[in-house]
């Protein structure tokens, strides 16, 4: 026997051990901003959940006696003139996934106060795309107001990265909504 008969299993076992490894599907991503829960909060008091600025628009939400929908929560305009970057569309339609494109953006969990057990977990997708501009001789990236008009008439204009906001109920309800 030679030594690379020995080691020739043992070469082919780790082949294949590092190629188990790397077949096995990724640990999902986690998010970009990194959180502490935020402090609790009482039902029916409207809170800012967080501020999206590339979408001009800011989360806010409630906790509610409603069993059915424990927590409400929806977007308003940060203000008037405020030019969006990036658009904020329906978790619903859009269904952002790691399979999809999206970036888990971040994670915001919100507990219930007088509640321990209940928390909104609110997961924040981005979905970027390539902005890249062309750079000029200098090596700065220019976008021209004429050029920019002629791509809007031509239906051309560059796709907005999007945002997206799925709500998610954690834990149990508490007190007589529990008992019924």
């Amino acid at each position: 026997m030679t030594v690379d008969s020995l080691c020739a299993p043992l070469r082919a076992g780790c082949a294949g051990l590092f190629l188990a490894l790397a077949c096995l599907p990724a640990l999902a991503q986690p998010p970009e901003i990194r959180r502490e829960p935020y402090p609790p909060q009482a039902v029916g008091t409207t809170h800012t959940i967080r501020v999206i600025p590339e979408t001009c628009a800011y989360l806010r939400g409630m906790f509610t006696t409603d069993a059915l929908v424990p927590y409400r929560y929806g977007a308003s305009k940060t203000r008037e003139g405020c030019q969006p970057r990036a658009r904020l569309v329906d978790p619903a339609k859009a269904m952002p996934s790691e399979a999809k494109g999206w970036i888990l953006n971040d994670v915001v969990r919100i507990p219930q106060a007088g509640c321990a057990s209940r928390m909104a977990v609110i997961r924040i997708w981005r979905k970027p795309v390539d902005t890249q501009v062309p750079l000029d001789g200098r090596g700065q990236a220019r976008i021209y107001l004429q050029d920019a008009k002629q791509q809007a008439k031509s239906g051309t204009v560059a796709k907005l990265p999007e945002y997206a906001a799925v709500l998610e109920m954690e834990g149990r309800s508490c007190g007589a909504a529990a008992q019924g």
